[in-house]
């Protein structure tokens, strides 16, 4: 009989091993791949991935999204959502769970920059971004002009080449930044940001050249939006070609479809201002000579009414020699009267003088002392004979008047005082105070009196 479990058998897989090819073969025959569904059973764990289920009307398959891929989709999508997805298909080992490892996903139809932009615009419409209202006026004639774009760019390039024509006499910052790929946000924000705190510019242009919806996006971040919004100064958007519109456009205090047309709105032109100055110096030479003829008649007409000064030198000496007469007389006058009346005051003085006064109430408060040492010694005598009294009737009461009467007091040894007979037995020692010392005694008998 055959042998149906021949020794040399093959060498059997580990789950381990299995899934770990399986994996590598899908993830080397699919490499990537774009798939539409609806999206469900979408998950956010604190870890920041995303882990979620595409289906459609029969099938499905799990995705994972890790958080390096999905921090910059905004909207962040949710349930029910139709929507398309970049990625690798690949196996989760672990559980030999058929998934794929999405690297990004917008929504079907609609593409994602679309409608972030017009989720955003819509958003910043509402609170009021751009409101008419809170747009501040870009000066006529800038006196420092201020550029928040790329060094590099042909964007510096123009505004430079228009504003060298129309009025060279600004001066111009160029405050660097990227303007295109993942940094360009954040370092269009800190460039508005120096402009504020550097000082110097009254007006900024913030923009760049032409380039597709992807190139010009970092203008349409609500980062970018907010930090123009917030801008002390006022801020002209120049991004792109005249048929790209941005976020920063509507924000913006005003709008340049180009950085070339930004730099013709914001700057005067010199040609302009010349033909001015040569209108006004025409206009101020002949009104100088205007006024000139008219100051000159007027100081002829000044010159013929002028009276000699030495007369009326004269007049004034005489009138000032007046006044110090009367002066004088004024001074004396009122010397006398002021002395006169000081005589009267010391009359008056003299009059009332207080000695007399002091002299009667002396021999008032004598009269008064008198009367209250007689008091006090009528007193005395009053409280003297109280007190005599007082004795007298104490000593009435007292143990020692009873005692002189012929009573005693008869205590035992510890100073009990001894009330009947019968709290005493013979052979008690006891001492009897009488009026005058006291009496040892020794009990040598008893005898009870009944009434």
């Amino acid at each position: 009989m055959d042998n149906l479990y021949p020794t040399a058998r093959p060498r059997a897989l580990t789950v381990s091993e299995l899934n770990h090819q399986v994996r590598h073969l899908l993830e080397t025959s699919f490499m990537q791949a774009w798939i539409e569904g609806e999206l469900s059973s979408f998950t956010r764990p604190s870890s920041g991935h995303w882990y979620f289920t595409l289906k459609d009307q029969r099938c499905q398959v799990r995705c994972a999204m890790f958080r390096g891929f999905n921090q910059r989709i905004r909207p962040i999508p949710k349930e029910g959502d139709l929507v398309r997805i970049r990625g690798k298909v690949s196996l989760y080992e672990n559980r030999g769970d058929f998934q794929i490892l999405v690297e990004h996903i917008e929504p079907a139809g609609l593409g994602a920059l679309q409608q972030a932009f017009e989720e955003l615009k819509q958003k910043l419409q509402l609170e009021g971004l751009f409101d008419p209202a809170r747009k501040r006026p870009v000066p006529a004639s800038p006196r420092h002009i201020g550029v928040v774009t790329s060094p590099t760019g042909a964007a510096i390039h123009d505004i430079l080449t228009v504003l060298a024509r129309r009025c060279p006499a600004i001066p111009v910052t160029l405050y660097p930044t990227a303007v295109q790929g993942a940094a360009a946000t954040g370092e269009i924000v800190a460039a508005i940001e120096r402009a504020q705190r550097h000082g110097v510019a009254d007006v900024l242009i913030v923009g760049r050249g032409g380039g597709s919806l992807e190139d010009l996006w970092c203008f349409n971040e609500e980062a970018v939006a907010r930090a123009i919004a917030a801008c002390g100064i006022p801020v002209v958007s120049a991004v792109g070609h005249e048929v790209d519109v941005t976020i920063a456009d509507f924000v913006a205090d005003m709008r340049a479809p180009t950085p070339s047309a930004a730099a013709e709105k914001i700057s005067p032109d010199q040609q302009v201002w010349v033909h001015r100055v040569s209108e006004q110096h025409l206009r101020l030479t002949g009104a100088f000579r205007r006024h000139m003829r008219q100051l000159t008649t007027r100081l002829d007409q000044l010159a013929a009414r002028l009276r000699d000064p030495s007369r009326e030198l004269l007049e004034k000496a005489q009138r000032l020699d007046e006044l110090d007469t009367r002066l004088a007389k004024a001074v004396q006058r009122r010397l006398e009267q002021d002395q006169l009346r000081t005589g009267h005051l010391v009359q008056r003085l003299r009059m009332q003088s207080p000695t007399r006064r002091l002299e009667a109430e002396q021999n008032r408060l004598t009269v008064l002392a008198e009367h209250l040492q007689k008091a006090m010694h009528q007193y005395l005598g009053r409280l003297n004979d109280r007190l005599g009294h007082g004795g007298q009737s104490l000593h009435l009461v007292s143990p020692l008047a009873t005692l002189g009467r012929g009573y005693a007091i008869v205590r035992t040894t510890d100073d009990r005082i001894v009330r009947r007979a019968a709290d005493l037995e013979p052979g008690d020692h006891v001492s009897a105070r009488v009026a005058e010392g006291t009496i040892e005694a020794t009990v040598t008998g008893i005898r009870q009196h009944h009434e």
